[in-house]
């Protein structure tokens, strides 16, 4: 009898823990849902994860850059708090999925991918 409560003790401890284990992941959303949170929270920070050279050329008001290739050794000094809303973009998607995963192994918490700046047709600025 004791064997079997153990075990009954044992199976809701396993189920317990397994369904308090639920991963932080990032959110895919559209252009235009991503235009929606930046008209409505002026708080959220928008990352550009392409090359300087790209973001010169074209980028949305206000992005921050943030090359895919420095984003590990860079963001906490960007972004400390790891509870910011970052709407994540690059040319065409590839990129900002890359960033917004390594965002999330890095601990930030609320990280939505856009996609690519190809699809945005909201206006940009440009540096040159």
């Amino acid at each position: 009898m004791k064997k079997m409560q153990l075990l009954i003790i044992l199976l809701l401890l396993v189920t317990l823990v397994g369904c308090g284990n639920k991963e932080i992941t990032y959110q895919t959303i559209s252009a235009a849902t991503a235009k929606e949170m930046m008209d409505e929270d002026k708080d959220v920070i928008i990352l550009d994860v392409r090359t300087k050279d790209e973001y010169n050329e074209k980028h949305i008001e206000g992005a921050i850059l943030l090359p895919v290739t420095v984003v590990a050794e860079r963001v906490e000094s960007l972004i400390p708090d790891k509870d910011t809303t970052i709407l994540v973009y690059c040319r065409s998607g590839n990129r900002s999925a890359t960033a917004s995963a390594e965002l999330v192994s890095l601990g930030y918490t609320d990280v939505y991918d856009f996609g690519g700046i190809i699809d945005w047709i909201y206006g940009t600025v440009s540096e040159e």
